[in-house]
């Protein structure tokens, strides 16, 4: 499928006016994965005689994650919500031009910042959402609830990155290639047509919140017949 002219062109100016020329894709991956480890490795290691039911924080904060991944992509990735602006730009004025049904893949690592949270999202989740989270379970459920709970937000986190950037790989790639990530990818694509961006495949990870509000689409669907558009000719 050929890519269109107007992705290249929104690429190449956001190559010149996003990304800093000392920038390195790799770093930003590597940093990412090894800081968002050693906070999930500093928490487990926190753990003592865990009982059963505290074991039960780890399906409740992965579920809890999933469907506050779904709402926020659903609501303020998407909608220009008064306040959460900049994320709409980032992710649909920014990411939803620079990657199209057509135009998937990377084509080099500086790439990767269309993809990646940037690095100081980290501390915003540490500081913003974990801490608070994490003394309130101290307080009100157990040091082990606490404990586990952080540690499986934060591998949510690391998750999700890791699996949006296998699917903005080349799919024949090794990365491309890895069990599961073709079936994800084909619901991210479907996604990433710019007629169903806001109404279906909300999900990034695993469609549990796109099956429990009936917006999973396993297929892109051309639209209806009609006069011929610059978009039917791609």
């Amino acid at each position: 499928m050929a890519r269109p002219a107007e992705v290249d062109a929104f690429r190449a100016a956001y190559r010149g006016t996003e990304i800093p020329p000392r920038y390195s894709g790799r770093a930003h991956l590597v940093f990412t994965s090894v800081a968002t480890l050693a906070v999930v490795g500093g928490c487990l290691a926190q753990l003592s005689a865990v009982s059963a039911w505290e074991w039960l924080a780890l399906p409740a904060v992965f579920l809890y994650a999933n469907l506050a991944e779904y709402w926020g992509h659903r609501g303020p990735m998407h909608r220009p919500w008064r306040g959460l602006r900049s994320i709409y730009t980032r992710h649909t004025l920014q990411h939803h031009r620079f990657f199209t049904r057509e135009a998937m893949a990377f084509d080099g690592p500086r790439d990767y910042r269309a993809v990646l949270f940037p690095p100081l999202l980290i501390l915003f989740f540490l500081g913003a959402m974990a801490l608070p989270m994490w003394l309130l379970l101290y307080l009100f459920a157990s040091p082990n609830v606490a404990w586990l709970s952080v540690a499986t937000g934060f591998a949510y986190f690391l998750n999700y990155e890791w699996l949006h950037f296998a699917y903005h790989c080349e799919p024949a790639s090794r990365v491309g290639r890895l069990p599961g990530v073709q079936r994800l990818r084909r619901l991210h694509r479907v996604h990433h047509d710019p007629q169903l961006m806001s109404r279906c495949n909300f999900n990034i990870t695993y469609p549990i919140g796109d099956w429990l509000f009936g917006t999973r689409a396993e297929l892109w669907k051309p639209p209806p017949a009609g006069p011929a558009t610059d978009a039917d000719d791609n």
